[in-house]
């Protein structure tokens, strides 16, 4: 199950279950063809729609259809990235790099930097043990250490400063 979130605002269930779609539960039915320049012709409810893509991120999970000359970015969101949101990993992306803090409680296994290195979005910082788990705590922008808080084996808390930049 993913859930797409349009930039309209309408954000819809969607499952694709050996050959059957479901969105918000209901199983929809679609006629698909592609064309040779990556573009699709959909009827769907009696509706014709011209469909391209645009653009894919991957790393923040959205994607930019052009549909009947109108573009309509989609942010992607799997039962994962939910779950980490609701466990705090995922807050903090697109913010300013000041200071990265403990998501959870855990144990320090590694420091993969150390002060004065340089670091750039999506770098390894520290790799954090929880729920015998091993996490890799991930920079959410460019910057340079400035201090390390903590030190390899050091059990922290939820919320304690672990890296300022």
């Amino acid at each position: 199950m993913v859930k797409v979130k349009a930039n309209n605002g309408t954000t819809l269930e969607v499952q694709n279950t050996q050959n059957k779609v479901f969105i918000n539960s209901e199983e929809v039915f679609a006629d698909i063809a592609a064309h040779n320049n990556g573009a699709f012709h959909v009827l769907f409810e009696n509706r014709s729609y011209k469909v391209s893509t645009q653009a894919i991120n991957h790393e923040e999970k959205t994607c930019t259809l052009r549909i009947n000359g109108k573009s309509v970015t989609f942010e992607l969101k799997t039962q994962y990235d939910e779950l980490l949101e609701k466990m705090g990993m995922a807050a903090g992306a697109g913010k300013k790099l000041n200071e990265l803090k403990a998501p959870m409680p855990g144990l320090v296994l590694h420091c993969l930097v150390k002060e004065g290195d340089e670091v750039k979005k999506g770098d390894g910082l520290i790799i954090l043990e929880a729920m015998k788990m091993e996490n890799i705590l991930k920079s959410a922008g460019d910057g340079i250490v400035k201090k390390l808080h903590i030190t390899e084996k050091d059990k922290v808390e939820k919320g304690q400063l672990l890296i300022s930049f």
